[in-house]
Parts: structure tokens; C-alpha cells; sequence
């Protein structure tokens, strides 16, 4: 007997095999984890993402439709909310192949907390809470350690007011690279054709140049503002343009004729870099000022606007980087952001979809007309209603 435990001792390979049976499980279950891990932060993120733009337009079509019951409100955030994330669930679950098959059908649960209904002499208010969470199924190797998913939960509530008018600052970052001096599709209608060359000795089709098409856009905007504030008390707007780098900005005031007169006198020129604007952007909207001057001018906490604006992409993508944490900055901090891709490739596109607070945030403008009109319906939903996170 003793001889054959030193036999069996003095087998080196009898030994590897024997260590290599006891640590696999262990690397393998430790290498899941961390897999899993990685994909529960990024499910997290657009868990939240989901949650936020729900509970956002929920509150906001009960201010904007004050019979909608608690019910009909409660499954329209619900709905919303998985719309939102159903592309996510989608690839993810398309992606874990090694997912245990004992998880739920629907891996997604929503609630949705009681609606709440206030009003005061300033007008009436509605708050939406959703509290959602996602079992992430685990991988094989994760399953070793008896971990069949992986919960993932958030919490977003917003609320909106209605009836009065709302107060708000909106800070508009405009692309002024040189593909703005581009034609559109669309036809000058004022102009239907120009000269064709310097003797005019035949025409062609006179298109509206990307620049013009923004300001038109931002003039139509203002329009609305102006019809909406006569008195320019509720109503702060300032713009920054950029190309290769930032251009100098015109600061916050009331009203929008200032930001108006700064958009006619840009020019295109220049390559795109978007990131040190829209820092400006964030830095001015938040700061504690346009609380002071909206309270002493109207007695209300302003809604905060940042309107990002590109025709393309940006030269570098450390710009996309910069862009994107300062969206993800302001997005916490309650600043509702729309963005308009203004017959932008895709990388550009993907960046504004980003950025944007929601899905119903983000327009795509494939001509002068879609421009414009995608001004106007911000200008409008500006307007109509107070709506912001308070989680």
C-alpha cells in the first residue's frame, strides 16, 4: 500500500489532471461572473434610460389630457417602458445561448406606483413613479455557482404640470461645419431656379442651402416662442455654434430675438467637433442663475432645454466620447434634451440618438421642410407642458 501512494504521489501528469479537475469549475464559474457582470451594467443603464422617457411621457400626457384615468395611465407608462427596452431584452437574450432555460417567459417587470393629482392656484400637477427590474439570465459558467439570473432593478418618477404657462431656459448648440453649406432636396420655392453659369446662358434648380434651412428652423421656433410669451417673462433662450471647434456663444436673456440675430449672421465652414459646445450648453443651463432670474421674473423653477443640432458626424470620436458623458451628465440632471440629425450619416445619427432624453426626443430630418417642422414640434412641446424627472 505504501508503495503505491508514493507511486501515485510521484505521477506528475496523475496530479495536473487532479488540479485541473478541482480549479476549472472555479476559473470558469469567476470568467462568467464577470461576463455577466459587464452585461448587467449596460442592461442597467438602459433599464434606466427606458424607465426615465416612461415615467416622462406618462406625466405628460396626463397634463395634457386630465381625464385619462389612473388605470389607462399606469399601462400606458408600462407599455412605454417596454417598448422602450424591447430592443435591448431582445439582443441580449438573442446573445446569452447559455441562459438557463428555468427564467420567465418575460424577463421584464414593471410597476407603476399611484398617480398623483395636486392642484393650486399655480395649476395642476401629476406625478409618475415606475419602479422596474430585469432577471438577466445567467450563463453556464455562472450557473456553476447556483446563480439561475441576476436582478436588475431602477427607479424613475417625473411629474408635469398643466394649465399655466411654463417657465423654461433652452439653450440651442448648432452645427455650422462646412457640409452646412450644402444644398438640401428641397427647392427654393421663392426662387425655383437659378443661373447655371456666370453668362446665365441656362438654368437650374435652386436648392435651399442647409444653413438657410436651420434658420428658417430656428426663426419658425422662435415664432412660437414669441406667440407664447408676448411679455418675455417665461421664456430665456441662448445659442452656441460650432465646426471645428466652438464658436463664441450668445448668452442666456429673454425672449429668442437675441439667439435669433445670432443664428442669420453664421457662415459653414470648417470640420465638426460637438463636445466643448455641448459642455457650454450644460454648464450655462444649469447654472444656478437661470433659477434666480426665472423666480424673479415669474416665480416658477424653469424646465431646462438643450436643443443639439448636426448635419454630420464628428472628426474624431473622442468627440463622441466627451458629447456623450456630458449628455448622460445632463440627462441626471433633469435637462431635457432634443436633438435633430439634419440629413446626417449614421454615426452622426447614432450619436443625437443618444443624447436625446427619449426616443420622442431624437428627429430625423431628411430635408428643409422636415427641419423646420422638427423646430416647430420642439418649440411646441416646449411649451405645452412642465414635464421633469424628480428621482
Amino acid at each position: 500500500m505504501r508503495t503505491g501512494v508514493v507511486q501515485l504521489l510521484g505521477d506528475q501528469s496523475g496530479n495536473f489532471g487532479l488540479m485541473t479537475a478541482l480549479i476549472f469549475p472555479v476559473v470558469a464559474a469567476t470568467a462568467g461572473v464577470s461576463l455577466d457582470f459587464a452585461r448587467a451594467i449596460q442592461l442597467k443603464q438602459a433599464l434606466q434610460s427606458s424607465a426615465d422617457a416612461a415615467v416622462l411621457s406618462t406625466a405628460n400626457a396626463l397634463a395634457k389630457n386630465n381625464a385619462l384615468t389612473d388605470g389607462a395611465a399606469a399601462e400606458l407608462a408600462r407599455r412605454f417602458m417596454k417598448e422602450q427596452f424591447f430592443n435591448v431584452v431582445g439582443a441580449d437574450r438573442a446573445d446569452n445561448e447559455g441562459a438557463q432555460e428555468e427564467v420567465a417567459q418575460d424577463p421584464l417587470a414593471t410597476q407603476v406606483g399611484n398617480i398623483e393629482r395636486k392642484a393650486s392656484s399655480a395649476g395642476k400637477s401629476f406625478g409618475v413613479t415606475i419602479h422596474a427590474t430585469y432577471a438577466l439570465p445567467t450563463n453556464g459558467m455562472t450557473a456553476l455557482l447556483g446563480f439561475k439570473d441576476i436582478k436588475v432593478s431602477v427607479q424613475a418618477a417625473a411629474e408635469a404640470t398643466s394649465e399655466r404657462k411654463n417657465a423654461f431656459s433652452m439653450y440651442m448648440v448648432l452645427d455650422r461645419s462646412g457640409s452646412m453649406g450644402e444644398d438640401t432636396s428641397t427647392i427654393n420655392p421663392a426662387q425655383p431656379t437659378k443661373c447655371g453659369d456666370s453668362k446665365c446662358s441656362y438654368r437650374v434648380n435652386n436648392y435651399i442651402k442647409k444653413m438657410d434651412a436651420l434658420k428658417l428652423a430656428v426663426a419658425s421656433l422662435a415664432d412660437q416662442f414669441n406667440a407664447a410669451d408676448k411679455e418675455k417673462k417665461l421664456i430665456r433662450t441662448a445659442a452656441v455654434s460650432y465646426n471645428s471647434s466652438m464658436q463664441s456663444p450668445v448668452s442666456f436673456n429673454w425672449g429668442s430675438a437675441h439667439s435669433v440675430s445670432y443664428v442669420q449672421a453664421l457662415t459653414a465652414t470648417g470640420g465638426t467637433e460637438s463636445s466643448t459646445a455641448m459642455a457650454r450648453a450644460h454648464s450655462d443651463v444649469t447654472k444656478s442663475t437661470e433659477d434666480t432670474a426665472h423666480k424673479n421674473q415669474n416665480g416658477q423653477i424653469p424646465t431646462r432645454f438643450i436643443l443639439f443640432m448636426t448635419d454630420g458626424d464628428n472628426n474624431n470620436s473622442s468627440s463622441d466620447t466627451k458629447t456623450k458623458a456630458t449628455c448622460d451628465k445632463a440627462k441626471a440632471e433633469g435637462v431635457q434634451i432634443f436633438t435633430v440629425a439634419f440629413m446626417a450619416p449614421k454615426k452622426g445619427r447614432a450619436l443625437l440618438e443618444y443624447c436625446a432624453t427619449s426616443k420622442s426626443h431624437y428627429y430625423d430630418a431628411q430635408n428643409a421642410a422636415q427641419l423646420v417642422s422638427a423646430f416647430k414640434e420642439i418649440s411646441d412641446k416646449a411649451v405645452e407642458a412642465s414635464t421633469r424627472l424628480t428621482n
